[in-house]
This record gives structure tokens, C-alpha cells and sequence, in this order.
């Protein structure tokens, strides 16, 4: 498993200040300060057909499987839409996947250590098979949210296998609160999110190509 994931942070007027970078065993990352509107990527290679990645990414009830366990991720409510059409497939001939259209509803811990739980409405927004899939918040913790699944089949040392890209565009708000709040608390728990999906989804990626 080859392992991805970049952080870069842009406002809407096109000045930075000096990016601060730190390297982690397998992953790269780097980061600059932001004002108002953000985004996010990460990326990882794993040695699995890009069919059955799809597949998996776009069912909603694997969810919680990907998240860490102390967020204790529920999935509370799926309005899926399995309709077809020319240049996006859907779901029609895969029950169970959130084609376009398709809302989701999970529930989880801000903080492990408290009891209280955050629900998450996403809506989906596009939908191409083996390709791409997009969501965007329709009620969350953030002003804006945009998360877009990016699916490649990509070999690798004579190994099939799939390039997982995740795309976040966010706005948080909340002005300096908000400022202090992506650099304290938000970044953090991308990385901790995506760093477990990524030590994790390979065995649960085995699990889903046993039979029975």
C-alpha cells in the first residue's frame, strides 16, 4: 500500500504566507495558512480493481466502517436514488449505491470523551461509475463543504490496482474563531480520519472479495 496526503489552503485573494511542512512515515503533507475558503486532498494506492474500490466507496453503509472507532459513526438515515442516466450511470444495477440525488444522514462524537453527537446531512451530487463520485453538506458543522471521490485504475510494479484521491473544498466561517479552529482542531482530525481509512481499507477491501 503506497500512501498520499497533501493539505493546501487558499483563500480567495492570492497571498499566502510561508508554508510550514512536516513528513510522516509513508504519507506527505504540507500546509498554508488560510483566510476563508479551503482545500484538502489525499490520496492513496491500493492493490485492489478500481470496480470493486467503487463499489465500495459509493454503498453509504460502509461509512462507519472507515471511520475511527472513537467517533463512533452511525448511520442514521439513506434516501438513495438509483436512476440512470447517459453520462452518469448511477445505481441502477447496483442496489444499495447513492447515485445522484442520494442523501446521508450519519450522527457521531465531536469528542470521544463526550457523549455528545453531531449529525452530518450529505447530498449527492454527481455520480460517474468507476470514476467519480461527489457530495456536498446540507447540514453539518461547516458554512460550505464539498467532498469529491476520485477513482483511477493505475498499475503498479506489474500489481493492478486503484488510486484513491479524496478532494475537500470547505469554507468553516466563524472569522477568526473559524481560523483558529481549522488550524487547531479541524486538520488534526482530517489527518487522525484519513490516516486510519488508510491503514484500514486494504483488510476491508479483503473482507469485501471473500465469498459468502
Amino acid at each position: 500500500m503506497e500512501i498520499l496526503w497533501k493539505s493546501i489552503f487558499g483563500n480567495r485573494i492570492p497571498h499566502f504566507g510561508a508554508p510550514r511542512t512536516s513528513t510522516f512515515p509513508g504519507n506527505c503533507y504540507s500546509q498554508r495558512s488560510a483566510v476563508v475558503d479551503s482545500r484538502i486532498q489525499f490520496e492513496q494506492w491500493v492493490a485492489v480493481p478500481v470496480e470493486q474500490v467503487f463499489r465500495f466507496f459509493s454503498n453509504p453503509n460502509n461509512l462507519p466502517r472507515i471511520m475511527p472507532p472513537g467517533l463512533r459513526t452511525r448511520l442514521v438515515r439513506l434516501s438513495l436514488m438509483q436512476r440512470a442516466t447517459a453520462s452518469s450511470q448511477g445505481s441502477a444495477d447496483h442496489p444499495g449505491l447513492a447515485g445522484v440525488g442520494s442523501e446521508i444522514v450519519t450522527s457521531f462524537r465531536i469528542f470521544p470523551w463526550l457523549p455528545w453527537r453531531a449529525e452530518w446531512v450529505a447530498q449527492v451530487v454527481g455520480f460517474e461509475w468507476n470514476h467519480h463520485f461527489a457530495d456536498v453538506q446540507k447540514k453539518g458543522p461547516f458554512k460550505s463543504f464539498h467532498h469529491r471521490h476520485e477513482f483511477a485504475a493505475v498499475r503498479r510494479n506489474g500489481v493492478d490496482g486503484t488510486i484513491v484521491r479524496d478532494v475537500i473544498r470547505y469554507e468553516l466561517g466563524f472569522g477568526i474563531f473559524g481560523k483558529w479552529a481549522q488550524n487547531l482542531l479541524l486538520i488534526r482530525k482530517l489527518k487522525q480520519t484519513f490516516e486510519y481509512r488508510q491503514m484500514t481499507l486494504e483488510n476491508l477491501l479483503a473482507q469485501e472479495s471473500q465469498p459468502g
